[in-house]
């Protein structure tokens, strides 16, 4: 049987700043993410599976995105752990706001990679994460591919 790929595209607003940047990106300030996560197997042969023909249910790819990224990011402000922003964190969050503090620069870069970590964990036997893409801007984004990370 063939391998398929499938894509599900998801968006969220996140706000971070690039501690240590020499331009504009370290200030706080947002973006409307748009990310890409394509998986790849063999679509499910047994006719008697609710799920037969599917590689993955598209339903349970979104589960997963949104339970791991989606809900996560979406309107939180992302700094790196070790910022100094880590007082404007600490009074984000007293004010009731959603901050995610991380251990690495919070670029599209990493993001993906972290993005990649979650999502391949949750993935069930027989369903590879093949690709992300984080589009950060129109015209700016960053790509993951399980064929440059073996």
């Amino acid at each position: 049987m063939s391998k398929i790929r499938i894509t599900k595209q998801f968006t969220f607003e996140t706000g971070h700043a690039l501690y240590g940047y020499d331009g504009k990106c370290k200030n706080v300030h947002g973006h409307s993410y748009k990310l890409g996560v394509t998986v790849i197997g063999t679509p499910i042969t047994d006719i008697s599976h609710v799920k037969h023909g599917m590689v993955i249910d598209f339903g349970d790819l979104k589960k997963i995105v949104k339970e791991e990224i989606v809900d996560r990011f979406d309107h939180a402000t992302v700094f790196n752990k070790n910022t100094p922003h880590l007082e404007l964190a600490q009074e984000l969050k007293e004010r009731g706001h959603s901050v995610i503090l991380v251990d690495y620069q919070p670029t599209s870069e990493r993001m993906v990679i972290d993005f990649a970590d979650k999502i391949k964990k949750r993935l069930p036997e027989g369903v590879q994460l093949h690709s992300l893409k984080l589009q950060e801007t129109e015209t700016s984004y960053a790509e993951w591919y399980a064929s440059d990370n073996e």
